[in-house]
């Protein structure tokens, strides 16, 4: 049996909700971007919540928005669009090492990276496992820090009864491999009015006020730029499609949870570590990744795929040992990450599996393991 890495969950509710959107005429940011942005913010429990066309976008202007031009904590074990965001805003990265069991930052990790140049930590929380974030706040606080939440693979994931996103600003992918969906797509999340406006003027050219926002107005060709900005908006279609997803995202979660567990309860051999949900937590399982000892990752992943079961890695390599930023931060070590890099591979996982799938998954890791164990 052939199981997929990932597959989105699209049904009739949400292609009812798109085709609404095309028929109405309306096709660029719309009515059902502010449906979007409630739902979300109603959901996460943050102030504003603001849609964009990628993760990305929302991570750049987390940097820009914030006039952040020193140094960014970040971690290098993510994609490489964190890093990304960093640089192309203005700003550059400081490395932080990963905690082994999590794959996420810790407040101890990002100490030692920080210097005098510090101006913004940029967590990341990975594979739908928040970061214990209480000790991160309280040094960001200490510091005068900025703390940004790269929440790409963690929507609906909590810490401590908070969902990510909610107490800082927060940046999150609908990818199609994400936890919820609209293609390509993300929100931006603040409970600062002034940051949100901020945002709001840059993402759409430098003008305060969406054309759905003044379509009402006396003079709606009215478009007087303050500053210098940029096109990062969602279109009403893919917005459409992020109510319609909403609406079931803590089913297809709580899905996700389930299917992990009967990963964990089958998986428990002595050449994997298993992923881990630390007290506190709500993992939401974006990914199910697990850690290979005493095999080469490479054969195992070649036997996996060879039968039908479409295993990855995430991530490989790091970011700081990539052509660009190993050249601009030469020399940085950074022991977990790499460890990490070498040894973790990311198994089949979404809302939609069967019975079938989930027992063709477990079955073809133990004879992948079979193979390549001595």
């Amino acid at each position: 049996m052939d199981v997929a890495l990932s597959k989105p969950l699209i049904e009739e509710d949400d292609l009812a909700l798109m085709k609404d959107a095309l028929l109405s005429g309306w096709l660029a940011h719309g009515p059902y971007n502010k449906q979007f942005e409630q739902a979300f913010t109603a959901y996460t429990g943050c102030k504003h919540a603001i849609t964009m066309n990628s993760c990305t976008s929302a991570l750049f202007l987390a940097v820009a928005a914030n006039n952040i031009r020193g140094e960014v904590v970040i971690p290098s074990f993510t994609f490489v669009a964190t890093a990304n965001a960093v640089e192309t805003a203005g700003a550059t990265c400081a490395f932080a090492d990963v905690d082994y069991a999590t794959a996420c930052v810790t407040a101890e990790t990002i100490a030692a990276a920080l210097t005098p140049r510090t101006e913004a930590i940029m967590v990341v929380h990975y594979g739908g496992q928040p970061c214990v974030m209480e000790p991160i706040e309280q040094l960001a606080r200490t510091r005068g820090l900025k703390l940004i939440e790269d929440s790409a693979e963690t929507i609906g994931g909590t810490c401590h009864g908070v969902k990510t996103g909610a107490r800082n600003t927060g940046c999150f992918s609908f990818f199609p491999t994400k936890n919820l969906t609209t293609g390509e797509g993300g929100m931006y999340t603040t409970n600062d009015d002034a940051e949100a406006q901020r945002v709001r003027t840059l993402m759409g050219h430098g003008i305060a006020s969406s054309t759905y926002q003044r379509e009402k107005a006396e003079r709606p060709w009215l478009r007087a730029a303050t500053m210098a900005g940029y096109n990062f908006r969602m279109s009403n279609v893919l917005a459409a499609l992020g109510v319609a997803q909403m609406k079931k995202l803590d089913a297809m979660n709580d899905r996700r949870r389930a299917i992990a567990a009967r990963f964990s309860a089958g998986l428990a051999l002595p050449e994997i570590d298993l992923p881990v949900e630390l007290p506190g937590m709500h993992h939401v399982y974006q990914m199910y990744t697990v850690k290979v000892k005493g095999v080469d990752r490479t054969q195992f992943l070649r036997e996996l795929r060879g039968l039908g079961i479409a295993a990855s890695v995430h991530f490989d390599p790091p970011v700081h040992t990539q052509p660009y930023y190993r050249d601009k931060y030469p020399g940085v070590k950074l022991p977990v990450t790499e460890q990490l890099a070498e040894t973790i591979v990311t198994l089949p996982m979404y809302p939609q599996m069967t019975d079938a799938e989930i027992e063709a998954t477990i079955a073809g890791v133990q004879a992948a393991l079979a193979k390549t164990r001595g």
